[in-house]
């Protein structure tokens, strides 16, 4: 017995010091112990103290995601939501391409595929697709071997990364945008380190293009400076320049050594024509200069949320293309490191294949025809009220935006009346109407401007 109470005794200390030892390596490394017990102190971003981002303000709702936000909120049956700048089926539905599902059937069931990172350039062959897509098979830049293509997250991405590149590389860091311009152009290039200045291109008086103003803008730019093209399909105006127009301002950019930056974001889907919708760029790559291209794949193929797109930089000669992409390399890797695969893999696979490729041309000629006849429509409607005002601008410009002219007060009355939804420069996407809802915007159209001036 008394063998056994001093076995006992002998084995509480032993199992003190290991539930010590433990207790010890539990403790929180920064704890002070005060008596043996531990005290947790309470870090500055725990909940007993003040935030230390109680200095944040809230930010602005972003004028053009803000709308579908607002719309969202609404709980009108007739409401109207044309913000949002993705097609639309007659139905009001969003749309998935039938070419794109086989696509991705096809992907789906090949048991090679792997989820494997895709290099920092991104997937070869949807680099190499794309830039015969927008510059054309029988391009002298393709065959003489002297640009570059890298995978981007869409337009927005191909954006900035040129941006960035440019603000690393180029000798002028200030870049013309058109006035007006999509909206987070400025922010783009802001951001990445440039400087941004607009020229004249939009006409209120004839809702047009302002060309005399425009040529006379970019006359005066810095030689040198870069400006910021939309390839067709102007947004948010819908205004693009004739192809002679188009002449005239490359033979003046390229007399000053201005470089053009093209913005395509519409191609085939503004005239229903690949070809058609890439002549501005095809003219200033066929002279043999210097061009920045960034493509999204949003619109034409209908994969916004996939994120796909491009960045092209068509170069002088092999070598400096080479040099210009090793650079490029370096922009994207601290950024987002590569891009991602399934978008860019479904475009690839759509832009190789004949058959998906004569497909995708029809399904993207039928969504660009039912847009213009939603404009025709729409003018008709505004037409047979007898809306005060020519209404012509609607059907002469072209894509998936009308810059209708409204101004903001006419764009809360329509909001707050007849629930519909557009952002405050008075652009709507007529991808988002409908033969059942152009009745109800020409009917608010028609009150806006009769009562609400």
């Amino acid at each position: 017995m008394h063998t056994q109470e001093s076995q006992s005794q002998s084995a509480s200390p032993s199992a003190d010091r290991r539930l010590s030892v433990l207790a010890r390596h539990l403790e929180p490394s920064f704890s002070p112990a005060v008596n043996n017990h531990s005290i947790v102190v309470a870090a500055p971003t725990s909940g007993t103290t003040q935030s230390v981002f109680n200095h944040i303000v809230r930010a602005p709702e972003d004028p053009i995601l803000g709308v579908t936000v607002a719309y969202n909120k609404d709980t009108s049956p007739v409401k109207l939501n044309l913000g949002v700048g993705a097609y639309r089926t007659e139905e009001g539905k969003p749309l998935v391409l039938n070419v794109v599902r086989q696509a991705e059937q096809q992907l789906v069931n090949d048991r090679s595929r792997v989820k494997e990172y895709l290099p920092i350039t991104g997937l070869a062959d949807f680099n190499k697709l794309s830039s015969k897509l927008i510059l054309g098979a029988d391009s002298p830049a393709i065959q003489e071997n002297r640009l570059t293509t890298v995978q981007c997250l869409s337009g927005t991405g191909a954006l900035r990364v040129g941006a960035e590149f440019l603000a690393r590389h180029y000798h002028q860091h200030t870049i013309y945008i058109p006035q007006p311009t999509w909206g987070n152009h400025p922010k783009v290039f802001t951001l990445a380190g440039l400087s941004v200045k607009s020229y004249r291109y939009y006409d209120p008086a004839t809702r047009g293009l302002h060309f005399q103003g425009l040529l006379e803008d970019l006359g005066s730019a810095p030689s040198g400076a870069i400006v910021l093209l939309h390839a067709c399909a102007h947004n948010p105006t819908g205004v693009d320049p004739t192809i002679d127009q188009w002449e005239k301002i490359r033979g003046l950019m390229r007399s000053k050594g201005l470089l053009p930056f093209f913005d395509s974001a519409y191609q085939g889907f503004a005239s229903g024509s690949l070809d058609t919708d890439a002549q501005s760029v095809r003219m200033f790559v066929a002279d043999g200069g210097e061009v920045l291209l960034a493509q999204s794949y949003a619109k034409n193929m209908g994969l916004y949320g996939e994120r796909v797109g491009a960045l092209s930089i068509v170069c002088r000669n092999a070598d400096v293309a080479s040099r210009v992409e090793s650079q490029l390399k370096l922009v994207i890797r601290p950024m987002y490191s590569n891009p991602p695969i399934h978008g860019a893999s479904i475009v690839a696979a759509i832009l190789k294949d004949r058959n998906l490729y004569h497909e995708w041309t029809l399904e993207l000629k039928a969504m660009a025809d039912r847009i213009i006849k939603m404009r025709q429509q729409l003018f008709d409607a505004l037409r047979a009220r007898g809306t005060p005002g020519d209404w012509s601008h609607i059907i002469k410009q072209i894509g998936m935006f009308t810059f209708t002219g409204l101004n903001k007060e006419q764009v809360a009355f329509m909001t707050k009346e007849y629930h519909i939804y557009m952002t405050s420069d008075g652009r709507i996407s007529m991808a988002g109407l409908s033969s059942k809802t152009v009745p109800h915007l020409a009917d608010a159209i028609h009150a806006a401007v009769t009562r609400a001036r």
